[in-house]
């Protein structure tokens, strides 16, 4: 578009031909899923060094958490601890890997992330307010990695 003295005008934020630095459209939020992803990178790595350090205890220490009664979903701390060290050494691989660009990572964040949230959920019972936070954490990290088509790092 232009004026009647020829200066060009960017449409207004929303418009379709809306451009931000990133050459992205602006209603697209390409730069804030971009962000989200990296941030689901970090959150997966971290994620999972804490969740290999709960296994670790649940591992070696079992008297750590709490005995709960009749729960359908009852493993002994020894066997949670296997699960939680796994999966944690997972999730932090494929963080690492979303941070390094990898594509096979988005997918493998996804599905990962996935299964630590109903491990999480199973788990409830054991850590409550940390399955509640872990639960919104592997969420988040979904939402973020299925949001965007752009792998961090590449443009």
């Amino acid at each position: 578009m232009s004026d009647s003295a020829g200066h060009r005008h960017d449409p207004a934020p929303g418009h379709p031909r809306a451009r931000h630095q990133g050459g992205a459209s602006a209603a697209s939020g390409g730069a804030w899923a971009s962000a989200g992803t990296m941030f689901a990178g970090v959150l997966l790595l971290v994620q999972g060094v804490l969740g290999m350090l709960q296994g670790i205890v649940g591992i070696a220490e079992d008297d750590v958490y709490g005995v709960i009664g009749n729960y359908v979903f009852k493993f002994n701390t020894t066997a949670w601890g296997w699960i939680h060290l796994v999966l944690g050494l997972l999730l932090a691989v494929i963080g690492w890997g979303i941070l390094r660009g990898a594509s096979w990572a988005r997918v493998a964040g996804v599905a990962l992330a996935s299964l630590a949230v109903i491990v999480n959920f199973v788990w409830l019972p054991y850590q409550p307010v940390w399955g509640f936070i872990s639960i919104a954490i592997g969420v988040f990290v979904i939402w973020a990695l299925c949001s965007t088509d752009r792998v961090p790092g590449t443009r």
